[in-house]
């Protein structure tokens, strides 16, 4: 049952529809706005930086999408032809690492007032009343319901494997995790409306614990077991943990605009 449940909620999580209908979206805006930045005069509006401070900012929310890779493991696990699992994963990073890119850069580009009225939530920098608005809200909306129940669903596999050694340990047990989560999720929407804000923070903990520290930690661990411990390998691992760390604490630098 649960493994039927988890190719439901993946197979919409795809948002194949909602991610080329925002492509779509982004291009008609953008052509329609035209190209709108300047790298020389600072005194044109659409004068864009080439470094700025808050970059930190990108670290954390990069460091998130690293972190959040961690269930595909869950997903993968449950595909009917595992030797297929590295082609099918290559593809979806690169139409991710595409869609991404696409968005984000030709937006940035095109956007017509000071990039510094970029909000952190795309759809907040349209009008709330123009017609393709609503509809990227629409699906927006119907991916999100489909997203929230299987990154629950992946939480509380990890947890409940890793504290009760079962993926399913009881209705009470998933009731008080569901519970607690939608608490904190509603906590967070009340009190912190700031979807930019928790991603870089949560990106850059969560990127600290695992995808810095743990794995570096493992691999000196391993080294050691076998005997093919160096100074230098230590050097580097830690380095690699320190700059995990600083880019957690630079998040506290960073001004929310």
């Amino acid at each position: 049952m649960q493994c039927f449940e988890l190719r439901i909620f993946s197979s919409y999580e795809n948002g194949t529809l909602s991610a080329m209908y925002l492509l779509i979206f982004v291009f008609v805006k953008s052509s329609q706005w035209g190209i709108n930045i300047n790298f020389s005069d600072v005194t044109d509006i659409n004068y864009s930086p080439q470094f700025l401070s808050s970059f930190p900012a990108l670290s954390g929310m990069l460091a998130l999408s690293f972190f959040i890779h961690n269930i595909i493991i869950t997903i993968m696990r449950n595909n009917r032809h595992h030797n297929n699992n590295g082609r099918d994963l290559s593809i979806a990073y690169l139409l991710v690492t595409v869609t991404y890119a696409l968005v984000g850069t030709v937006f940035y580009i095109c956007f017509p007032l000071a990039k510094s009225c970029i909000e952190d939530n795309l759809l907040n920098n349209f009008q709330s009343w123009d017609p393709m608005t609503a509809v990227a809200r629409v699906f927006l909306f119907f991916q999100l319901v489909t997203v929230y129940p299987l990154l629950t669903y992946m939480l509380r596999v990890q947890m409940f494997t890793t504290l009760l050694r079962s993926t399913y340990p009881g209705f009470y047990h998933v009731l008080l995790l569901n519970t607690a989560i939608i608490i904190v999720c509603v906590m967070f929407a009340i009190f912190l409306p700031h979807i930019g804000t928790i991603i870089r923070f949560t990106g850059a903990l969560s990127g600290l614990v695992y995808v810095f520290t743990l794995p570096s930690l493992l691999h000196l661990a391993s080294q050691r077991k076998l005997g093919k411990q160096s100074w230098l390998s230590i050097l580097l691992h830690l380095a690699i943990i320190i700059i995990g760390g600083g880019n957690l604490l630079a998040q506290f630098f960073v001004q929310d605009l």
